[in-house]
Order: structure tokens, then sequence, then C-alpha cells
């Protein structure tokens, strides 16, 4: 829904994906401490105002006609915030994709700090991945009812 023609600058789109990451990082930690779930409010309302703050930069994309092999976005950009982008750089702050790996490699389960952790992130991108679809789809059924050539609604 944001007006994709605007072109904004590296450093701006850097800067606001900064904040964004760090305040979706902060809110995680949150509520983690008070055992309380992402999909519950206040936790869900303000991950929500996050989704909407990136989509507004430009920075989040439609993710409806892509996969995982199509992004163009370099591994170590912070400014995708699509939602494998986002998970991908939270997942990097908080070592996961380090300790997946190993624990990968070492056939080994994952500690249970980086599991909640993991759950938590799951639920960062399944929330993000809904709206985004949601937001992609807003115009597509608030457009109005359609208009015969006579003129009249409906059908």
């Amino acid at each position: 829904m944001a007006n994709r023609d605007i072109p904004v600058s590296d450093p701006v789109r850097q800067s606001v994906a900064k904040k964004i990451l760090d305040g979706i990082e902060k809110l995680a930690e949150e509520a983690q401490a008070a055992t309380k779930p992402l999909e519950v409010d206040p936790y869900r309302a303000r991950l929500f105002e996050f989704f909407v703050t990136a989509d507004g930069a430009g920075l989040v994309g439609d993710e409806r006609s892509s996969s995982l092999g199509d992004s163009e976005a370099r591994p170590d950009d912070e400014t995708d915030l699509s939602a494998d982008g986002l998970c991908r750089s939270i997942a990097r702050r908080w070592g996961l994709d380090m300790a997946a790996r190993d624990s990968a490699a070492q056939q080994t389960k994952l500690a249970s700090d980086q599991l909640e952790r993991m759950r938590v992130l799951w639920s960062v991108m399944r929330m993000w991945m809904e709206w985004n679809y949601a937001w992609c789809r807003w115009q597509e059924f608030h457009a109005g009812p359609p208009r015969q050539a006579d003129g009249m609604v409906g059908g």
C-alpha cells in the first residue's frame, strides 16, 4: 500500500530498517520476559506497527509472487524486510543462523534458549507473511462494486 514511486536514499532506508529491526528485537525480548506470545496484544499491535512502517518505507515488497530463490538482496542486507529478509537478519543478530548450522552439522539439538528464540522468530515470520499477503490484496477487495456498461452498479 506504500507509494513505491517516491525514491528513498540508501542511508535513510538503512536507518529505518535498523530502527525496525532493533524495535522488533526489543519487542520479542519483552514478550519473552513476560512469558507472553507475540500473537496477543500489546505485542501483536506493536509488531503490526513495525510492519506498517516497513511497508511505508518500501522495505517489504510483495511476497505473493516471489520464492526463496528469487531474492535479489544480499544475505547481509538488513534493508530487506520481507518476511525472509527480516527473519534472516534477526536470526543473524541472535546467532541462530550459526547455531542451526552447528546443530545440523553435529547432529545435536538446539539449546532450549535457542529453540525458544527460533519459535519467537517463526511467530514473527508467520504474522509478517500474513500481513503482507492481506496488505497486498487490500485494494482487490476494497475497490468498490464493478460497474456495468450502462453505468448501473452491480448485476
